[in-house]
């Protein structure tokens, strides 16, 4: 069994939901409670503590007319903050080791999702900016380790001694898994570029730093295989096909075209080798870190790289990647090998095809990304559920019959339609199971059929969009 997606809970309250109403009012909640107790930690069992965190928490609290709302963030948006933050210094130096939740290791891109809502306030509360840069450092130490690893111990030593030592691929120590994502390296940049462009601080990007961004480099480089397969291979024994990597841990045969390979995506095995999204946030990533090249280092030859390398990526996926769709019209495939294959379906994390505009990878207007979110809220893909407790994206990890939250929230943040906002935040306030907190998915059926009670990244996009469409669309919420 998967470690990372492990629980399913039927909740004690009684089941059953109410489907989310499209109107333009919030829809009942289904527990009916008056009084809406704060489920946080009590302060001295908290990990880490922000000023102006709680300062935000109960300003926004004030600003939402609908209490249970209010709850939901009040409990959500510290959530990594209040249990998942190992913060200490080494050599004053600071170091920030973050827990995805219910599973004591570290994802690359999971932290950089989990203290994403809280950039824009580093510069108010040096304790917070602090640990970011602790959290920066960290990532650096990771990749430096193996760039190829999706998930780390805080304990640089240890040696797997768990449920996946046994994986067939080179195991280093430090690792708690090692599923080559492109995404998780990715999210790294994006981390560190938005830190530096928020606060003007450059502490954090020194050799060792540059040294991490370079071999990110080298592996986006060596899985473009325009030479060889490159030096990763993943096998698993297991009953679960997306937990291991076809062809000899290599996977599937493509035709080399600039665009990086890899074995996942998020925790499974790509159908294909050439995961779309993936690749379109490396474009991106890529023009940002020629960017830090040069305003940090100087640094015109890594730069230049850089750039060749995200334009041929983009070039790829301009030639192999957009595909005619019957129903659609022009969209972007899911996955694709290079031959003209591909796999047309959608999955609820980040990036997905979904969240391409929230990512700041495309304008939310542009009319290839409006007819590929057509496509992926549709019955054309094969993982939009509905059922009796509403409608959303599923997800290949679970298979079908499960709604993820994540996919809501990132629906959200990518419709300008009063409606489908308030359709979204009804069908998240209808389907917490009474908990006031995220779940990584549920029956579409039965709300109160859930996995991971303690999943901090939810928690925090559900805060960041709260926050977001009191920017945007304050009428909705206030």
């Amino acid at each position: 069994m998967n470690s990372r997606r492990y629980f399913i809970k039927k909740s004690a309250l009684a089941s059953g939901a109410v489907l989310a109403s499209n109107s333009l009012a919030f829809s009942h909640s289904l527990y009916n409670q008056k009084e809406f107790v704060s489920n946080r930690p009590s302060k001295k069992d908290r990990t880490f503590s922000s000023q102006i965190i709680e300062e935000v928490i109960k300003e926004t609290t004030s600003k939402l007319k609908d209490k249970e709302l209010a709850w939901m963030f009040e409990n959500c948006f510290p959530n990594t903050l209040d249990t998942t933050v190992h913060y200490f210094e080494e050599n004053n130096q600071p170091d920030t080791h973050i827990i995805t939740g219910d599973i004591p290791a570290m994802w690359l891109r999971d932290t950089t999702c989990q203290v994403w809502p809280y950039l824009p306030y580093a510069n108010d509360d040096e304790k917070l900016k602090k640990m970011l840069v602790g959290l920066i450092n960290r990532q650096i130490k990771c990749v430096l380790v193996d760039p190829y690893a999706n998930a780390f111990y805080l304990d640089a030593a240890k040696v797997n001694d768990g449920e996946w030592k046994d994986d067939i691929t080179e195991m280093k120590p430090g690792v708690f898994e090692r599923k080559w994502e492109i995404n998780s390296l990715t999210h790294v940049i994006r981390l560190s570029y938005e830190y530096w462009k928020t606060t003007k601080d450059t502490s954090p990007f020194n050799a060792n730093w540059l040294k991490g961004m370079k071999l990110i480099y080298q592996t986006f480089k060596e899985q473009q295989r325009l030479e060889n397969d490159g030096p990763y291979s993943f096998l698993r024994v297991t009953e679960h096909i997306r937990d291991t990597v076809p062809h000899y841990g290599f996977g599937h045969p493509t035709k080399k075209n600039g665009m990086i390979h890899a074995a996942f995506r998020q925790d499974d095995a790509n159908i294909l080798p050439l995961f779309v999204p993936d690749n379109l946030m490396a474009v991106q990533e890529l023009r940002k870190l020629s960017e830090m090249a040069i305003s940090l280092f100087n640094d015109t030859e890594f730069s230049e790289q850089c750039i060749a390398m995200s334009n041929q990526i983009e070039k790829a996926i301009k030639e192999d990647a957009i595909v005619q769709h019957k129903e659609f019209g022009e969209i972007y495939a899911f996955e694709v090998d290079g031959y003209g294959g591909r796999i047309m379906m959608e999955d609820p994390n980040l990036p997905g095809l979904l969240s391409l505009p929230y990512m700041g990878i495309c304008d939310i207007d542009d009319p290839l990304y409006q007819r590929t979110r057509q496509f992926t809220l549709s019955e054309w893909n094969p993982y939009y559920e509905k059922g009796k407790a509403g409608e959303g994206l599923g997800s290949y990890h679970w298979g079908k019959g499960y709604i993820w939250p994540l996919g809501t929230i990132s629906r959200a943040l990518t419709s300008s339609s009063d409606e489908e906002i308030l359709f979204c935040i009804n069908q998240l306030k209808a389907n917490h199971a009474g908990t006031g907190f995220i779940h990584e998915s549920y029956k579409k059926d039965d709300p109160t059929q859930y996995n991971r009670d303690w999943f901090s990244w939810a928690n925090t996009y559900f805060g960041e969009m709260i926050l977001t469409l009191l920017s945007t669309h304050p009428h909705l919420l206030t």
